[in-house]
């Protein structure tokens, strides 16, 4: 049995006597979006299109304090909706009249707004909380929010709003964000987006960041600390705003030798990929026990152990490659991962082609060779995972040579088209599966019903390998019987493997 925390009896009173009977049709949204995997995530009846997120936060005490203004758009007629969030909420107000609310399960906020909202109505949704962040723990003991030496991290896959901001967290429903932090002197704000503007005041300072373009929830992050800021500009004219914590010890060099590649990264990804699809771009490197990274919209996290074997710009190039696949094509359900994960690795492979450290077909023969047929690896279905399995190597490897597949099947020239015709093609949106199938079908002008369904749906190791028509017998050995050569560039791709797991 859930429990729920009533805010205000008499107030939900007087809140139902108030809604005239013309409103007896209106009901709840859903508590959820039915997502295969999350269920609850995200809630029905509304969308969202901008976030306005005001914070002020002390890091001695890692106290939050905050005032989110939603605008949403109902989608139905509306007795009630919810939202997805952590935090203690002290006051909610919906169109300026004060909402009775209620709290449920992990992450459900119940709004009952004075007057119900009609199939079209514009709503101004304001939330006030005031929390410790780091002392809240939901789905059995996981947390978003990681204090640092002189700050806090915030960022998770497939969840980290909660812990900072109220909204629909669902990747499908995607808005616009202003983020606003006021923090002591000294003390600095990394967001998404661009810096649009500081101001201090008797000891505190404002960080204003501004992300203009639609964002899913879980891509919005936050870092609070002291850190190295460089800024620069793309050779294509893209401001880059990269970060560092100050205390990085023996990562450091690694890491800025990383991460100050990503002007000219994200220039070489356009070649394939297209113009890139944001007003900025840049990463940051905060001082947390991870080695795991993540693709936060426009900022991306990097955890410092990503170069505790030195630099990997192959890891840069992963997390780059998502801020077409993925941030800005975003998923549409979470058992379409592969959109995501399988194209930021294969670019990987076109990194080390372009570096001259193995080809994407060596990578591709290497790995098919690497695991024998009843290694549990190739239980593992790309295209619909699961959730346990949703970050599993499978989804990272196989994937890629499921592209490595399509590539050998449609020949270079389709290829490379399809791979940058998709981002325009569903640019700031969201997009499944089968429609990214449907659209390299129209491409190629070829039927691809089988390839994707033995590479992405079918448990169990493919009968050849992903390799060019007549070559089949070399992607599972060398004639001499032993297994194809570690490409140079292995050991450098496998480390983003496992860039999310840190964050789920």
């Amino acid at each position: 049995m859930r429990k729920r925390l009533i805010v205000s009896a008499a107030g939900a009173l007087s809140l139902f006597l108030a809604v005239p009977a013309s409103a007896s049709g209106f009901r709840p949204g859903a508590d959820g979006l039915g997502d295969p995997y999350y269920p609850t995530f995200g809630n029905g009846g509304y969308r969202v299109s901008h976030y306005d997120v005001r914070l002020k936060y002390q890091p001695a005490t890692d106290e939050l304090e905050g005032t989110a203004t939603i605008l949403a758009t109902a989608t139905q007629d509306l007795s009630r909706f919810n939202l997805d969030f952590a935090l203690k909420v002290s006051e909610v107000r919906v169109n300026g009249r004060p909402a009775a609310f209620a709290t449920s399960g992990d992450q459900e906020l119940e709004i009952t707004p004075a007057r119900p909202l009609a199939k079209g109505d514009r709503a101004t949704v304001v939330v006030r909380y005031k929390d410790v962040p780091s002392t809240v723990e939901r789905y059995g003991g996981y947390t978003a929010w990681r204090r640092t030496p002189d700050g806090a991290v915030v960022a998770g896959e497939p969840v980290a709003a909660a812990w900072w901001f109220p909204s629909n967290d669902h990747p499908s429903d995607k808005a616009t964000f202003d983020v606003s932090v006021m923090v002591p002197d000294g003390t600095q704000v990394i967001s998404n987006g661009v810096l649009a503007g500081t101001t201090s005041r008797a000891g505190w300072t404002r960080y204003d960041w501004r992300e203009d373009k639609p964002q899913a929830t879980y891509l919005a992050t936050l870092a609070i600390g002291k850190f190295d800021i460089t800024r620069d500009t793309t050779p294509g004219g893209l401001p880059v705003y990269n970060a560092y914590s100050r205390d990085l010890g023996a990562n450091a060099g690694a890491a800025r030798a990383s991460v100050e590649r990503t002007g000219e990264l994200v220039d070489w990804l356009s070649g394939y990929f297209g113009p890139y699809p944001f007003s900025s771009v840049g990463g940051f490197v905060p001082n947390i026990r991870s080695s795991g990274g993540l693709e936060t919209q426009t900022r991306i996290l990097y955890g410092p152990g990503l170069f505790a074997r030195g630099s990997n710009t192959s890891v840069v190039v992963h997390e780059l490659a998502h801020q077409w696949y993925g941030d800005s094509v975003s998923l549409s359900r979470w058992s379409d991962i592969w959109l995501n994960e399988g194209f930021a690795q294969y670019a990987q492979f076109l990194w080390s082609e372009h570096e001259n450290e193995g080809t994407a077909q060596e990578l591709a023969d290497y790995i098919y060779a690497l695991y024998p047929a009843d290694d549990p690896f190739w239980s593992v279905k790309p295209g619909d995972p699961g959730e346990e399995n949703q970050l599993s190597d499978a989804v990272y490897q196989r994937g890629a040579l499921a592209l490595q597949a399509l590539r050998n099947t449609v020949g270079d020239q389709a290829f490379f088209r399809i791979l940058k015709g998709w981002p325009t093609e569903h640019r700031y949106g969201n997009a499944t599966i089968a429609q990214f199938r449907a659209y390299a079908e129209q491409v190629s002008g070829r039927r691809l019903g089988d390839l994707f369904t033995t590479w992405l749906f079918t448990p169990g190791k493919p009968a050849t390998g992903p390799v060019p028509n007549g070559t089949a017998a070399a992607a599972a050995e060398r004639g001499d019987g032993r297994p194809p050569a570690e490409p140079k560039s292995w050991r450098k791709i496998q480390d983003a493997n496992s860039v999310h797991r840190d964050w789920k």
